[in-house]
């Protein structure tokens, strides 16, 4: 089972980040949390990788739809974003894909959510070529 969109970005990691965040908002999806793993791995635990930045968005309209169907759907909001470092020049953009939420939920009412919030990342992380 495939559970990420992908788009690799010829360009560096830094300036990725900023145009993953505009291309979200372009969406209607707004970034309410950012955990920047290399830092956190760095300093709690001494050990080093590749930038790696995870953006919760989240689509307030398709978040409050998802949550009327199963209150327990907070628990997959909200759509994670990552931007990591690929090789020299190059940055992956990673969206976790919304189907995801009807296959573990198992509620076919999420599809037309899942259907739309797939569609508004896909378009965002076409904006930001290959």
């Amino acid at each position: 089972m495939t559970y990420a969109i992908t788009v690799r970005v010829a360009a560096p990691f830094a300036e990725t980040v900023e145009r993953v965040r505009t291309a979200l908002e372009k969406e209607g999806f707004g970034v309410l949390t950012e955990i920047d793993a290399r830092a956190t791995l760095r300093e709690k635990l001494g050990e080093q990788m590749e930038d790696y930045l995870i953006l919760g968005a989240c689509n307030p309209p398709l978040a409050h739809r998802a949550l009327g169907v199963d209150r327990e759907i907070g628990l997959l909001l909200p759509c994670n974003v990552v931007v990591r470092g690929d090789s020299p020049g190059t940055t992956l953009v990673q969206a976790l894909d919304p189907q995801t939420m009807v296959q573990i939920t198992g509620r076919s009412q999420l599809a037309e959510v899942a259907d739309e919030a797939t569609s508004r990342l896909r378009a965002a992380l076409a904006t930001l070529g290959s």
